[in-house]
């Protein structure tokens, strides 16, 4: 059984390490889409736009000097 596990562990960590990591540019200065709102969304100098309006972690507003992460190419913002 533990045989199994780690081969199929090895399987999957070797299928995931095939696709090469996508590399974008940078998202440029943020800003926030509304700044009277409690929390929200930013802008950033690509055009993009959070797609998360509070931070993930501590659920406070977004921070402008956070640069975002990309998941599936959408941008995410933290605080």
């Amino acid at each position: 059984m533990r045989r199994t596990a780690i081969a199929l562990t090895a399987l999957t960590l070797a299928a995931c390490g095939a696709r090469p990591a996508e590399v974008l540019p940078p998202a440029g200065k943020a800003e926030y889409v509304d700044a009277s709102a409690d929390h929200p969304h930013l802008k950033f100098g690509d055009g993009s736009v959070s797609a998360n309006e509070a931070c993930p972690v501590t659920k406070r507003k977004l921070s402008v000097w956070f640069p975002p992460v990309y998941v599936n190419g959408k941008p995410f913002g933290f605080c």
